[in-house]
């Protein structure tokens, strides 16, 4: 005998001297038995069970030897294979054999082996079961000692046979406290980690058993919200993680309002120079027949002033729950009203140019500037500024859009450009003319002006220009509110530059210092500026 299939043999020997030993199983019968070993060859298989039916080495077919016992039946290996070699052999002696290996659908075709019965029952529902308890308390199959143990009905009834010769299928599920204890065997461990609690999921360690595992935090915005979870969840885009990372939460709807500090302080300082404009136009308007108000044209810088209340007043449509037409009017207003406002520049230095540059009668420039030339600069450039903007909201307008990515826990929302080509145009295009009025500006700084306006329309384009080339890197570096505010902040600085640096000059003459703003004044400002100018 094999030493592998030893136990087999016991429990045969123990079997049948159980069965002898009780007067009540069997009366009047004894059970023999004999063992052959059979190896895992085909001749080796059939000589064996030759040898056990004729009862001698030289075979001789259809006749037995062997008088000292008679068989009755045979009950044939663990493994199907061995069990259909000699099922086809003892077919033709019309023979019962028994198998005990498992269940295998061959050996129950009863054409081709009408003698031979499988113990093994014709049924999944206990492995089923099986697999189906594991699952549930996550347990592994790690160690062999379930499949060694045999145990009795609870209610202990013996096993019967249904009238097929089958096994009946009947289990009880049980809880066995003392289970260890009770068989005499040390229980493992069916995991080598704790459970994964929620808001982790198990991330499996390399080159060890799948019950060990580590613990990974779930990834931002996704949550686990049961144990041993092996992937995280992500939360849909109108929520966000909590905490914990174990349940989603309804994110918060936000705009740059004006509830909010931020905003109100900015629509306070919109208002505020809103206001403060209008007083200097209130102010130029009252002393309009003063040297200075004429020397400096009255209609320009009326119509500047104007523009830079506008432009003040235009940074609130970026302030408040963004809506349709809000959206639109936002960088066309802003577009527009700034363009009116640097060609307006840009026209009172063309002015002083050409003001300083008419020294004979009858010369072209006295006749441009004589005839208002330079007050066609305004229309013209606010002109192309008006076409770039309709070509705009023709292909591609401004809409209202939701940003759920740059504030965590909040859906934040924005007025989305529309075409991006347009904006870059538009933006590009007011500013190439901050940038020619500026170079304009410069050319002309040394002009000796009375009152300087020359000095001051360069400084103010030089402040203008620094505000809106830090705010382009700032502004595309900023997400959400903080983009909107941004924005707002570089239009109420910009409008700032050129209302104190061309305006506040003149207010301190007008206001303060009234005695210069007079003809004797003038004529002392104008001979001290040719001798500087001499010198």
């Amino acid at each position: 005998l094999q030493s592998r299939n030893y136990q087999y043999v016991l429990s045969l020997v123990f079997a049948i001297e159980e069965i002898n030993r009780n007067p009540y199983l069997l009366p009047n019968i004894s059970l023999g038995y004999e063992f052959h070993s059979v190896l895992h060859t085909d001749r080796w298989t059939l000589e064996s069970s030759l040898t056990w039916l004729m009862g001698r080495v030289k075979y001789i077919p259809n006749y037995t030897c062997s008088k000292e016992s008679k068989s009755v039946a045979v009950i044939t290996g663990q493994t199907w294979t061995s069990s259909a070699q000699i099922g086809t052999l003892l077919h033709l002696y019309r023979f019962p054999q028994l198998t005990f290996g498992p269940f295998e659908p061959i050996l129950s075709d009863n054409g081709q082996f009408p003698f031979l019965y499988q113990m093994a029952p014709k049924d999944t529902t206990l492995a089923l079961g099986m697999v189906s308890l594991m699952v549930h308390f996550s347990w592994n199959w790690l160690h062999p000692f379930l499949k060694n143990i045999k145990f009795n009905n609870p209610a202990g009834d013996p096993v019967s046979m249904n009238q097929k010769g089958q096994l009946d299928r009947e289990y009880d599920i049980l809880n066995f406290w003392n289970f260890p204890e009770g068989l005499g065997l040390k229980t493992p461990n069916s995991a080598c980690s704790v459970s994964c609690r929620p808001g982790f999921r198990k991330s499996p360690q390399e080159g060890k058993p799948a019950c060990c595992f580590d613990y990974t935090p779930c990834p931002e915005d996704e949550i686990s919200n049961q144990t041993d979870m092996d992937q995280c969840v992500k939360c849909p885009a109108h929520q966000y993680d909590n905490t914990e990372q174990n349940t989603c939460l309804q994110k918060a709807v936000t705009f740059l309002a004006y509830e909010d500090p931020l905003g109100m302080a900015l629509a306070c300082t919109a208002l505020c120079f809103s206001a403060l404009t209008a007083a200097v136009l209130g102010v130029f308007v009252k002393h309009r027949d003063t040297p200075i108000v004429k020397a400096n044209n009255r209609a320009l810088s009326s119509i500047l002033l104007i523009s830079l209340t506008f432009c003040f007043l235009c940074s609130l449509l970026f302030i408040g729950r963004p809506g349709t037409a809000t959206c639109i009017l936002q960088e066309t207003t802003f577009g527009l009203v700034f363009t009116v406002a640097v060609s307006t520049v840009l026209a009172k230095t063309v002015t002083v140019i050409l003001a300083f540059n008419v020294t004979a009668p009858g010369r072209r420039m006295r006749r441009c500037l004589v005839s208002g030339a330079p007050n066609f600069i305004i229309p013209s450039c606010s002109l192309i500024q008006l076409t770039l903007c309709g070509v705009w909201l023709g292909t591609s307008p401004p809409f209202v859009d939701t940003d759920t990515h740059s504030d965590h826990g909040c859906i934040i929302i924005t007025c989305n450009k529309g075409s991006v080509i347009a904006f870059y145009c538009a933006l590009g295009y007011l500013g190439s003319l901050v940038l020619g009025t500026f170079t304009v500006a410069f050319l002309a700084r040394n002009l000796p002006d009375t009152f300087n306006e020359a000095k001051f329309l360069t400084f103010s384009m030089l402040v203008f220009c620094s505000v809106w080339l830090t705010f382009l890197p700032v502004y595309h570096s900023t997400k959400g509110k903080v983009m909107v505010a941004m924005e707002v902040f570089s239009i109420l600085a910009s409008s700032a530059g050129l209302l104190g640096c061309i305006f506040a000059p003149k207010c301190y003459i007008i206001l303060i210092r009234p005695d210069k703003n007079s003809l004797k004044g003038l004529k002392d400002r104008s001979s001290m500026g040719n001798r500087h100018s001499e010198s």
